[in-house]
C-alpha cells in the first residue's frame, strides 16, 4: 500500500493500517484509540508485550481486569478493617459549644492514631502503595476505550463492593447536631 493510501484510510477511519512501518525506536507506529470499541485484535494491555489479538486472549484479560477490580474493592475495605483494628492512639478532645438556649454543650471529637514507626503502619503503608498502583493500572486499562475491558473494570468493581463493603461499619456522630 503507499503511503498516501495509508494516510486516507487514517484520516477516514481513525485508525492506523496494522502493518504501520517501524519508527525510529523500532517500534510499530500504533495510534491511541480514542473513542469505545469492542474489538479483540491489536489491543495493547499495559506493557509493551502484551497486546490482546484473539477472542479468547480477550477473555482471559476480562477475567484478568475483573478480578483485579474486585480485589482493589476488597483491599480498600481490608486496609479500613486493620486500621480500626490496630489503632493505637485514640485521644478525645472537648471544647465548650454554646447550645440554642444560652446552656454550653460540650462538643467531643475522637482522633485516632497510629504511631509513625510502628509495624502497624508500616503495614498500612505498604498496603497503600500497592492500593495506589493497582488503582492506576484499572485506570490505564480503562483508558484503552477497549469496550469489553472497560466493562470488565467496571463489573469487576461492582462485585468487589458487593462482596467487600457489605458489612462495612458506618460511623455515626452522636454530637452532630441536626437542624
Amino acid at each position: 500500500m503507499s503511503h498516501d493510501h495509508n494516510h486516507a484510510t487514517t484520516l477516514a477511519t481513525g485508525v492506523t493500517n496494522s502493518h504501520a512501518q517501524p519508527n525510529h525506536g523500532g517500534h510499530e507506529n500504533m495510534k491511541m484509540q480514542m473513542t469505545f470499541y469492542f474489538g479483540c485484535e491489536n489491543v495493547p494491555l499495559l506493557f509493551a508485550g502484551l497486546v490482546i489479538n484473539t477472542p479468547g486472549e480477550m477473555v482471559g484479560a476480562c477475567i484478568g481486569v475483573f478480578l483485579l477490580a474486585a480485589f482493589y474493592e476488597g483491599l480498600k475495605i481490608g486496609r479500613e478493617v486493620l486500621l480500626r483494628r490496630n489503632q493505637v492512639n485514640v485521644r478525645y478532645n472537648s471544647m465548650p459549644v454554646p447550645g440554642a438556649d444560652g446552656t454550653v454543650l460540650m462538643e467531643t471529637h475522637k482522633t485516632v492514631g497510629q504511631r509513625i514507626l510502628s509495624l502497624a503502619h508500616l503495614f498500612q503503608t505498604i498496603l497503600h502503595i500497592i492500593q495506589v498502583v493497582v488503582s492506576y493500572f484499572l485506570m490505564l486499562v480503562f483508558m484503552t476505550y477497549n469496550g469489553y475491558l472497560c466493562i470488565a473494570v467496571a463489573a469487576g468493581a461492582g462485585v468487589g463492593y458487593f462482596l467487600f463493603s457489605w458489612k462495612k461499619a458506618v460511623v455515626v456522630d452522636i454530637t452532630e447536631h441536626c437542624h
